[in-house]
């Protein structure tokens, strides 16, 4: 008895949904991303205006001063939606795991001289405050934001931030032994020292900054496009040259979770700059705004951490030059 197999191929009435249909123009295969994100945002059948804020709608693209024709345009250029992330993230995740386990098994920081294992202390460990505030603040533009494409995208990045929050924590334990005396000690500063207040106000002000684009800028291009090159980068080259070797193995998720989210940061302000002149202008004047005040804030900090200034000017200027790519700062 033989069995013969055959296969039909069956051709989808349509490719897609009509409203993705509209976006790509013509009935073309979509990709997941596109179809996860495109055209989910409500614009019809608000039945009550906030009563918190009764100036605007439900959803209105009116809270910032950004004008797109198709906030949709807004797109992701790493293509991440929920599925995508969350197994981006777990792989992160694992990888990470191992390292902090290696670390505390090896006792890898134990040769870490004392002098910068102080300074690591209380130079690092109150960051995990303003990554917490990183979490607030893309809270807020996930909520307020308009366009399914850039509010998604800031729900996954503020999870991102409450996970560099809990990593700098981690450090603590593992510094301490798993006590929290160090994080105790880190809170006490964040909230008393001389050094950490100037960081403190600007951070808390940016908490309360109304439009959400403007917040955009402040937080993920500006003070993250400081921060994270001042304290994971440069700060890692000196403790890896007084024995810290082991100490970006512990931070090695942070530095490779800022080298991507830049990525996406940076189409962000591209795109809103090139859809109108005033746009640009508008972004050009929070740039213009926030950069010195960020600057500033971090001057008693990078002194205290690297001994001058020299490493807050040179990631500045970095972050100048990253502006200007993207057409801005001009």
């Amino acid at each position: 008895m033989s069995i013969d197999l055959k296969t039909t191929s069956i051709e989808p009435l349509r490719k897609t949904f009509d409203h993705i249909a509209e976006k790509l123009g013509g009935d073309k295969a979509a990709t997941r991303y596109q179809e996860a994100v495109w055209g989910l945002q409500p614009q019809l059948n608000f039945h009550y205006r906030p009563t918190w804020d009764q100036r605007y709608a439900l959803y209105d693209p009116r809270r910032t001063a950004i004008v797109m024709k198709d906030f949709d345009d807004l797109v992701d250029p790493r293509q991440y939606y929920y599925g995508t992330w969350t197994m981006q993230r777990g792989r992160q995740q694992d990888a990470q795991e191992r390292n902090f386990e290696l670390v505390e098994k090896r006792e890898l920081l134990a040769g870490l001289d004392a002098a910068w294992r102080d300074r690591l202390t209380r130079f690092v460990l109150p960051l995990r405050h303003v990554a917490w505030a990183g979490n607030t603040n893309n809270s807020f533009i996930c909520a307020y934001g308009y366009g399914a494409p850039i509010t998604s995208a800031a729900g996954m990045h503020m999870m991102d931030e409450l996970g560099v929050a809990q990593y700098i924590s981690r450090i603590g334990l593992v510094l301490a032994d798993n006590e929290t005396t160090l994080l105790d000690a880190a809170k006490d500063a964040w909230m008393t020292a001389p050094m950490w207040q100037p960081l403190r106000e600007l951070v808390e002000r940016s908490m309360v900054t109304q439009d959400w684009f403007e917040l955009f800028v402040a937080q993920n291009f500006v003070i993250d496009g400081l921060i994270y090159p001042l304290a994971f980068d440069r700060f890692d080259a000196h403790l890896v040259a007084h024995g810290g070797a082991a100490f970006p193995m512990l931070t090695e998720f942070i530095v490779d979770w800022h080298a991507e989210s830049a990525r996406w940061v940076d189409a962000m302000l591209k795109m809103a700059a090139a859809e109108t002149p005033a746009n640009r202008q508008h972004l050009d004047a929070w740039f213009a705004q926030w950069l010195p005040a960020v600057a500033g804030a971090l001057e008693p900090l990078a002194a205290f951490a690297f001994g001058d200034t020299g490493a807050l000017t040179d990631v500045t200027a970095a972050l100048r030059a990253r502006a200007g790519k993207l057409g801005l700062g001009g």
